[in-house]
């Protein structure tokens, strides 16, 4: 009921919303996630950043000394072909094999495979986790 409000003018809420997350360095935010992931990225108020991810959606990033990196994944890029995916990351420099853990089986490329859709995690340079994910 309350997002339905937010539709029809409810001043309380608007009716679009954005995710976010922290970092401990913007400009390095900024290079990685507009030169290397090739994402549009937009400076916010406040020195903050905003990200705009594939489909049009908007995520906030924003600076913070006591940054602790995310212990889950911020953000999941839908591809058709992980394994391709992962070589472009590769190609970039991008570490995909961040796991050795045994509840995340991955192979020698960070993919792990018929456990769900094909998936591999990789970190930005804030240490947060993200990942390529089997569309």
């Amino acid at each position: 009921m309350l997002f339905h409000e937010a539709q029809e003018g409810n001043p309380m809420f608007a009716a679009r919303a954005m995710s976010g997350f922290s970092v401990n360095d913007i400009a390095a935010a900024k290079a990685f996630y507009g030169d290397v992931l090739g994402l549009e990225v937009n400076d916010g108020d406040m020195g903050t950043l905003r990200l705009t991810l594939p489909g049009g959606a908007e995520v906030l990033v924003y600076p913070k000394d006591t940054h602790e990196p995310a212990s889950f994944t911020i953000l999941n890029f839908l591809v058709d072909d992980v394994d391709a995916a992962v070589e472009e990351l590769n190609g970039k420099g991008i570490r995909t094999k961040i796991y050795d853990d045994p509840q995340l089986p991955t192979d020698a490329k960070g993919i792990m495979r018929g456990n769900g859709p094909d998936i591999a995690w990789f970190k930005d340079p804030a240490g947060n986790v993200l990942s390529v994910l089997k569309a």
